[in-house]
């Protein structure tokens, strides 16, 4: 009779009802979305294929921003369309399973994500204070072991989320106001009790966003005793610049993540769900939009490769003609 309720209560499908109190505005909201997401896509795109294409691009530095791109890639494509689709169509429903799916690729792409970070912050402590050994320690077959950890690392401590959450049972309505489906989004709409998912998603949080933190804290700790025992100024600043836009990377992707997490614990009712929910879609959309560009702009050896491809093609233009 138990089993009997507790598939009765598990709904067929959800509704995902966009960012509340402000459905009059959801047209209007979708044109930043789709740019944003527009500028993603080319971006990681381009930058993936940049970093194919140049044999000069085929450094660890460089491998572990298309890492990077690849995981901005899939953390914004498992969300936005659906987003814009409820924007521009009202496709509001979602099935339960794909709901749970969703969430699972979220959850392990912003994780891998933060674990990408925390690699490439221990890219440039090697690459500064064991330049001489940069290339023995961080070897091809090194890389791709620390990245598939990374990856199953998000994959393990993740998918406890769907089984946590697809056994609960659901009598709240099956309206999530938000515009994908999160994990805690979905477990508040349960009867049930819902502590164990609580502790566990604190656990995680803790186990992936506070052990990566604590490896990027150390790391240019460590870069920074580094770069100030150097004679040179010039030598100083040449050091520091190659950290430049990895440090403008943890900042795009740890600010709003850090304002979602500390506003849901201590913020109470002060702070509209509105808004809640349109940080938590920067958090998603804001680091792949600027990843690419901060890369382009502040990596010379990116900026020259784009320069000498553009300048190429624009010669080839004129030859033709």
């Amino acid at each position: 009779m138990l089993m009997l309720n507790q598939i009765d209560l598990t709904p067929a499908s959800f509704i995902l009802n966009g960012i509340p109190g402000l459905e009059d505005m959801h047209m209007w909201i979708s044109f930043p979305f789709c740019s944003m997401y527009a500028v993603a896509m080319v971006g990681n795109c381009g930058l993936l294929y940049l970093i194919h294409l140049e044999d000069s691009l085929h450094r660890p530095m460089y491998y572990f921003l298309a890492m990077l791109s690849l995981t901005d890639l899939f953390i914004c494509s498992s969300t936005i369309p659906k987003a814009l689709s409820i924007f521009w169509f009202h496709f509001k429903e979602i099935s339960f399973d794909g709901c749970l799916v969703q969430m699972f690729f979220v959850h392990t792409f912003t994780g891998m994500e933060s674990g990408v970070l925390m690699l490439m912050a221990l890219d440039r402590y090697v690459a500064i204070c064991y330049p001489l050994r940069y290339s023995t320690i961080l070897t091809n077959p090194v890389i791709a072991k620390v990245g598939l950890a990374t990856f199953l690392r998000g994959v393990f401590l993740i998918i406890p989320f769907t089984f946590l959450t697809k056994r609960l049972p659901y009598c709240r309505g099956n309206i999530i106001p938000h515009t994908y489906c999160d994990h805690m989004s979905v477990a508040k709409l349960s009867c049930g009790n819902i502590k164990v998912n609580v502790i566990y998603g604190l656990m995680v949080a803790l186990l992936i966003g506070g052990f990566d933190i604590l490896c990027i804290t150390i790391s240019y700790t460590m870069i920074l005793r580094a770069v100030v025992s150097l004679s040179s100024a010039d030598a100083q600043q040449k050091a520091f610049s190659t950290c430049t836009a990895h440090i403008c990377a943890i900042v795009f992707s740890y600010s709003p993540a850090f304002f979602s997490f500390f506003s849901h614990r201590f913020g109470g009712h002060t702070i509209p769900p509105s808004c809640h929910i349109i940080v938590a879609n920067i958090y998603l959309l804001l680091p792949p939009m600027m990843d690419p560009v901060v890369y382009g702009v502040k990596n010379k050896q990116i900026r020259d490769c784009v320069i000498r491809i553009l300048s190429g093609s624009k010669n080839l233009k004129s030859h033709s003609i």
